[in-house]
């Protein structure tokens, strides 16, 4: 059983007023802890170093879990003025922030500047390149399941065969009831916390984004729910109630963002509010239905809930486990109780 990393795994070193902060081989959920609190001692001092380099130079695995801290780290140096830096990115880190976006955000020091020696070096270069090769991270194993993205897919083909025969009464329905767009569109998080644009069918009044701010939050942490939210259309409750709603996601399913099953998918905000080690639940897919969906999804009423039952989810995970979630949700959409998400 490996011990619980330290400060001293991520060893740093001053130039000036420069701290050179050495990253550890892995930075995965196990050694993110350790890796968040030694960067926010050093913010955390009245004398502050006033930059802060993080050097990936030993770095060949980083899961949603390291990248949580980094994000977290990069958040603190920026509130108190301390200029946050990238050096020595190897491609397997380059990987992960090019997935979600974050190499448009870090200041990033490039291997040739840092490293010169590798341009005089052939034997160099060419492990360099070779690297630069290397997959996304495989943080669980159901995402490199081509099974289960098979079942995706075929279920996906499925879904949007079903939703296409139920489009036009529903969108009749909608406008019937409150006139306005058929489709309501949400940017959420999905692997790795990789932002894409969830569909639904629109349940809610058209300005119901504007409109949160008055609705009061019923449940604890980082997610949102009201039951009587004044914003659901009354065709939007019966939409809701049947997962309806939810059959246009059938489309995120096929283009690769989401799966049939997987973890909750939260919206940035949520994730803007994590802690370490609740980055885990964006090690998956995040699915249609899930543990949380044929537990009870409408009894939900805290955060501390939908972790565990993310987690429960990617420990139990196997094509068998997807395929009895897929029946017991079938099931459930049949229990007039089992509320929405």
């Amino acid at each position: 059983m490996s011990s619980q990393p330290t400060e001293a795994d991520f060893p740093v070193t001053y130039l000036n007023d420069t701290a050179i902060v050495q990253v550890s081989a892995r930075l995965s959920v196990l050694e993110a802890v350790g890796f968040k609190q030694t960067c926010q001692n050093l913010t955390h001092t009245d004398s502050h170093p006033g930059q802060i380099i993080i050097d990936f130079q030993q770095t060949t695995f980083m899961d949603s879990s390291g990248l949580g801290a980094l994000v977290s780290n990069f958040k603190t140096a920026q509130e108190t003025g301390i200029a946050f830096r990238l050096r020595n990115v190897t491609p397997q880190v380059m990987a992960v922030l090019n997935l979600t976006g974050l190499d448009q955000v870090f200041p990033v020091d490039s291997l040739s500047s840092v490293l010169p020696i590798e341009a005089n070096n052939p034997s160099e270069s060419r492990k360099s390149t070779s690297r630069r090769t290397e997959p996304l991270p495989q943080t669980h194993p159901s995402v490199a399941s081509w099974m289960k993205r098979f079942i995706d897919i075929l279920g996906a083909l499925v879904g949007l065969m079903i939703t296409g025969i139920l489009l036009i009464p529903i969108a009749i329905t909608i406008q019937i009831d409150d006139p306005g767009p058929i489709f309501f569109c949400q940017t959420r998080c999905g692997w790795m916390g990789k932002r894409f644009a969830i569909w639904k069918f629109r349940s809610m009044c058209v300005d119901a984004e504007a409109k949160k701010s008055q609705v009061t939050n019923q449940v604890e942490g980082a997610f949102f729910k009201n039951d009587n939210d004044p914003r659901i259309t009354r065709i939007g409750r019966f939409l809701r109630r049947t997962s309806l709603d939810e059959l246009p996601q059938f489309w995120n399913v096929l283009k690769g963002e989401m799966s049939l099953v997987g973890t909750r998918p939260p919206t940035p905000d949520e994730v803007e509010r994590y802690e370490v080690p609740e980055w885990q639940r964006l090690d998956v897919k995040p699915g249609m239905t899930g543990e949380w969906q044929v537990n009870g999804r409408s009894t939900v009423r805290s955060f501390e809930d939908v972790i565990r039952l993310d987690l429960q989810y990617q420990k139990n995970w196997s094509l068998i486990y997807d395929l009895k979630l897929i029946f017991k949700t079938v099931a459930i959409l049949f229990n007039r109780n089992s509320g929405a998400v």
